[in-house]
C-alpha cells in the first residue's frame, strides 16, 4: 500500500475494516478529489453578499428532475438520528423509523476508537447481524420485521482523518467514512448518505463526482447512491435548486437542518453589526420569518424537482421521572411535526426512540395512504433573497440567562464531546456539535457587536470569562480544564475559528 499510513491504534475487528483494497480505494479518493476540496474550503473564507446566483439562474429557470426515488427511501415520514455507538445502533434499528440517520459526524467524536468501531456496527447492521452485550449483562438484538433504512452521515469536507495519513497529508474525514462505508457495503445495495456542511453548489458537485468514481471503481450502477443534502449553511440556502441539480443522478432530497443553520447565520454575519445580532437561541423558534422563509423554500424547491422535504430535529428527551416536563415537551413536538406536515414536508426527525409514535402519528393523519407528499408543490410560496436574510424581525433579545445558558451548554457539551460521546443529553435535549457552535458563536458575536443584556449589562469578554468561572464551579468531570479552555478560545478568541470540532480534535 503505498503512500497509506495508517496511525490509529488497534480497535476490535479493525482488520476487517482497514484491509489492504479498502484503503487503497480510500487513497484513491483522496488521491482524485483531495486538491478540489482544499480548493472549495479555501473559496469559503471569500464571504461574497448572500443572494440568488445570476451564473446559475438557467438551473433554476430550465425543466428537470431528480431521479426516481429507489423504494427503500419512498416513504420517509419518521427518521431518526444518532450515533453509530453499537447498542444506540441496535435501539435506532429498533425503532419503528422509516429511516436511520447513522452520524458520524456531529454526533461523533472522532476518536479512533469511534470512527472504526462505527463502521464494525455499520457492517453488522447491513447484514442483519448485530447485537450488543452490555458490561451490566443487557443482550441487545435486532427484532423481528422491517427494520429502517440506513442513511449514513459521513464528516463534513472541512474535517480531517488525522489517523490516515496518504501521501505524507491527513485524509479526507469525509472521503475516509463514506470511502469505508462504501467499499463494504455498496453490493449489498442502499448505499445511501445524508450529506453534511455544504456551502454551494460545487461542492455537490464534488460529492456527484466522488460517487460517480467510486460506483465505477466498485462497478456499481450509475445511479445506485442516493444522497440528501443537509441544507444547514446560508450560503447554501441561496443554491438548494443548484445542489439538487448537481446531484441530481444521484439526490433524494433536502433537510432543514435547523440548528446548524442558526450557527451558520451567526457565523456568517458575525462582524455585520447589529442589525444581525440574533436573541438568545431559545427565543428563535421555526416560525422567525427568516426560518419560516428557509423551510418554506426547500419544500418548494424539493417538490418542484421530484425531491423529497426532510423536517428538522425533535432533540427533546423524554423524562419519565417528571411527567409534566414531558407532556410540555411532547405538546411542542406535536407542534412542531404538525407544522411540518402542513407545510408539506414528508418526514422529520426526532433524537429518541420514544418520539417516533408521535412523529408517525402526525405524518400519518397527514399522508393517509400516500408514501410522501411529492405531490404538493407549494405553488404558493415565493421567497425573496431578503426574506432569508430578514433577522430584524425575529424579536426577542438578549438576556442574562441567555448568556448563561450558552456558557453551560456549550461546557456541558464539550464535556461530552472529549470524552467520547458527541451525541450529549443536557437538561432533557439530545445535543450535538451544533449546540456548541450555536453558543460560542452567539457570545463571540455579542461581545464583538457590543449587544447589552436586557437588563442593561454589556456583554464584554470579562463577563463571558466572569461566567465561565461560575459555571466551572459548579460541574465536573475528567476534561473539565480543557472544555473550559476551548470554549473560551472559539467564544473569545479575537479571530472566530470556523469550526470549534477543529481546534477541539487536536486536543483528543
Amino acid at each position: 500500500m503505498s503512500g497509506i499510513r495508517v496511525l490509529g491504534g488497534e480497535v476490535e475487528r479493525g482488520e476487517q475494516i482497514l484491509t489492504p483494497d479498502a484503503l487503497e480505494f480510500v487513497a484513491g479518493l483522496h488521491r482524485a478529489f483531495a486538491a478540489t476540496r482544499d480548493e472549495l474550503i479555501a473559496r469559503r473564507a471569500q464571504r461574497r453578499p448572500l443572494g440568488f446566483l445570476d451564473e446559475t439562474r438557467h438551473v433554476r429557470e430550465s425543466d428537470w428532475r431528480v431521479a426516481e426515488a429507489p423504494e427503500p427511501l419512498r416513504d420517509r415520514r419518521v427518521e431518526i438520528t444518532g450515533p453509530t455507538e453499537r447498542k444506540m445502533t441496535i435501539n435506532a434499528l429498533n425503532s419503528g423509523a422509516k429511516v436511520w440517520l447513522a452520524d458520524l459526524e456531529d454526533a461523533n467524536t472522532p476518536h479512533w476508537h469511534n470512527v472504526i468501531s462505527g463502521q464494525v456496527n455499520l457492517y453488522d447492521a447491513a447484514r442483519g447481524t448485530i447485537d450488543h452485550q452490555s458490561p451490566e449483562g443487557k443482550y441487545y438484538s435486532l427484532k423481528e420485521g422491517d427494520h429502517p433504512t440506513i442513511v449514513v452521515r459521513p464528516r463534513g469536507w472541512h474535517l480531517p482523518e488525522r489517523h490516515i495519513e496518504v501521501d505524507g497529508r491527513p485524509a479526507v474525514g469525509a472521503l475516509v467514512d463514506f470511502g469505508l462505508h462504501f467499499f463494504h457495503n455498496a453490493a449489498l445495495g442502499r448505499p445511501y448518505y445524508y450529506l453534511p456542511k455544504m456551502e454551494s453548489h460545487l461542492e455537490a458537485r464534488l460529492w456527484n463526482d466522488v460517487f460517480t468514481a467510486a460506483q465505477a471503481e466498485l462497478g456499481i450502477p450509475h445511479g445506485t447512491v442516493r444522497a440528501t443534502v443537509l441544507i444547514e449553511t446560508i450560503p447554501a440556502a441561496f443554491e438548494m435548486e443548484e445542489i439538487l441539480y448537481e446531484l441530481r443522478d444521484h439526490a433524494s432530497g433536502l433537510n432543514a437542518g435547523r440548528w446548524d443553520y442558526l450557527f451558520s447565520v451567526i457565523k456568517y454575519f458575525r462582524d455585520k453589526g447589529v442589525d444581525y445580532v440574533l436573541p438568545d437561541r431559545n427565543s428563535i423558534t421555526m416560525t422567525a420569518p427568516f426560518m419560516r422563509a428557509y423551510t418554506e423554500l426547500l419544500v418548494r424547491t424539493c417538490h418542484k424537482r421530484g425531491a423529497f422535504a426532510i423536517g428538522g430535529m425533535a432533540a427533546f428527551i423524554p423524562n419519565r421521572r417528571d411527567p409534566e416536563v414531558t407532556e410540555q415537551a411532547l405538546a411542542k413536538v406535536r407542534d412542531d411535526k404538525t407544522r411540518e406536515s402542513n407545510d408539506g414536508f414528508d418526514g422529520s426527525w426526532v433524537a429518541h426512540p420514544d418520539l417516533v409514535p408521535v412523529c408517525r402519528e402526525i405524518f400519518d393523519a397527514k399522508l393517509g395512504d400516500k408514501p410522501n407528499q411529492l405531490d404538493n408543490l407549494r405553488e404558493d410560496v415565493s421567497v425573496r433573497a431578503e426574506d432569508l436574510l430578514d433577522f430584524k424581525s425575529t424579536g426577542g433579545h438578549a438576556t442574562r440567562a441567555g448568556l448563561e445558558s450558552a456558557v453551560d451548554v456549550g461546557v456541558r457539551y464539550l464535556l461530552s464531546w472529549l470524552a467520547g460521546n458527541g451525541a450529549a443529553a443536557i437538561h432533557n435535549l439530545m445535543e450535538d456539535a451544533a449546540t456548541a457552535e450555536i453558543s460560542r458563536s452567539q457570545l463571540w458575536q455579542w461581545v464583538h457587536n457590543g449587544v447589552v443584556l436586557d437588563d442593561g449589562t454589556p456583554v464584554t469578554a470579562d463577563l463571558v470569562r466572569a461566567v465561565l468561572a461560575d459555571t466551572r464551579a459548579k460541574l465536573d468531570g475528567d476534561h473539565l480544564d480543557l472544555a473550559v479552555e476551548l470554549f473560551e478560545q472559539v467564544a473569545l478568541a479575537d479571530e472566530f475559528v470556523d469550526f470549534l470540532t477543529l481546534p477541539a480534535y487536536e486536543r483528543i
